[in-house]
């Protein structure tokens, strides 16, 4: 039997979060943004050393932070620049319930000119999420139209 060099099961890019926190951070993604647990490792000292995801198609993993190892989430290093996008049944719903467990709103849910619903929000563990759904299919004349009316109302240029 031949190892694949790609495991199946997991994607080409996998992000892998720290947190301070991890058990926590897994109950929010869980009940927030309707994740699967697919495994955890429980470091000896009760951390957990790896923990991983499922949100449909993809997997995130994650682990508590590890300050002796170099390894420290958002809130330890003063912030995160990475942003994670994802789709969700009810962009509505799971932002509420994001909101109620805690997450900071960043912006406000809305209908955007490509035909997602979005909102984005930092969740108490310092990591920044997108949430959408998907609502409208815009054909590629159109798209061109309302993403030029987009850049001009921020000041852009066509």
């Amino acid at each position: 039997m031949s190892v694949k060099p790609i495991p199946e099961d997991y994607p080409r890019v996998t992000p892998y979060l720290c947190v301070d926190g991890a058990a926590a951070a897994i109950d929010f993604y869980v009940s927030v943004l309707g994740a699967t647990e697919r495994m955890r490792m429980p470091a000896p000292d009760g951390r957990i050393g790896h923990a991983e995801l499922q949100f449909g198609n993809s997997v995130v993993m994650l682990a508590d932070e590890f300050p002796e190892m170099g390894v420290r989430g958002p809130k330890s290093v003063g912030g995160t620049p990475v942003q994670l996008h994802v789709y969700v049944e009810d962009v509505d719903a799971a932002f509420a319930r994001a909101l109620d467990k805690g997450a900071t709103e960043l912006d406000a849910v809305k209908d955007q000119f490509y035909g997602d619903r979005t909102g984005q929000f930092e969740d108490p563990f310092g990591h920044r999420w997108n949430v959408a759904t998907h609502v409208e299919d815009v054909p590629p004349e159109e798209m061109e139209r309302r993403a030029r009316e987009a850049m001009q109302s921020m000041g852009g240029s066509d």
